[in-house]
């Protein structure tokens, strides 16, 4: 689907370029491949975040009990591996090694400042299935969390532009888990520190990010004071950078206009 305001702008950009645009709980208005697959970098932990709500729901485990926090974990291919501290962008995890951090803090800190050792944590508490039925109830047909982050068996993490779009908005409308489990995951993404939407100053985006070298996606639900919410997905392989934010601007001057 096209939309006059979005027609050129992303004519001549190189590499593969993702977008799914649209209001929250409607059809997207504006797609660009919207299913094809994408390393999955960070985003996948948003997935985790959904999963992890949904076994609390479910009286699976307590957010607020002790996980221990250790550096060892069970790779899908059978072996045991690592997290490398200096691969981490969050140092407040990695200080508690050897004790012990509530569920609910390590997945704010997997979130805000995208820690991947509270997300393998985070994982080996929930398990990759639980991963898995969180992209199911949010209607997800082409994202996988086969691992682990850093978990050297030879499988990757993919997501698609239309999936995270449907995660995303999955949270915000409530459809992924319950009231107050999307309430107080939309307020962590709303936390998230690496701001890859560019809107002015104020207006509250949820949103989380991914990147690795030649890899950059971001997925949010944003919520102006003047027009209804929309969500748009980003993912970028081979692009470069500035597209994400240039295509929030646009996005953002046309929020009234969105079908």
């Amino acid at each position: 689907m096209t939309l006059s305001f979005l027609e050129g702008v992303l004519d001549g950009t190189p590499g593969l370029v993702s977008v799914s645009l649209g209001r929250l709980g409607a059809p997207p208005a504006y797609t660009r491949s919207p299913d094809a697959p994408h390393y999955a970098a960070s985003t996948m932990k948003v997935a985790v975040l959904v999963a992890l709500h949904r076994a609390a729901d479910a009286g699976i485990l307590d957010l607020d009990a002790p996980v221990p926090v250790v550096n060892d974990f069970a790779s899908v291919g059978g072996s045991r591996y690592t997290c490398d501290p200096g691969y981490d962008n969050e140092d407040e995890v990695w200080r508690r090694l050897g004790s012990t951090a509530p569920a609910r803090w390590l997945a704010r800190r997997m979130i805000v400042r995208s820690s991947n050792l509270a997300t393998n944590l985070l994982i080996g508490l929930i398990g990759l299935p639980a991963v898995a039925g969180a992209w199911r109830v949010a209607g997800a047909t082409g994202s996988v969390t086969a691992r682990g982050i850093e978990d050297p068996a030879p499988v990757d993490n993919t997501v698609t532009a239309a999936d995270l779009a449907r995660l995303m908005g999955g949270i915000a409308t409530g459809s992924v888990a319950g009231p107050a489990s999307c309430t107080e995951m939309l307020d962590v993404l709303a936390a998230q520190e690496d701001l890859a939407f560019e809107v002015p100053d104020g207006a509250r985006v949820a949103q989380k990010s991914g990147w690795v070298t030649g890899v950059r996606h971001a997925a949010g639900v944003v919520l102006p004071a003047d027009a209804p919410p929309y969500v748009l997905a980003v993912c970028t392989t081979g692009a470069p950078d500035g597209v994400i934010a240039r295509l929030s601007r646009v996005a953002w001057d046309a929020r009234k206009e969105l079908p």
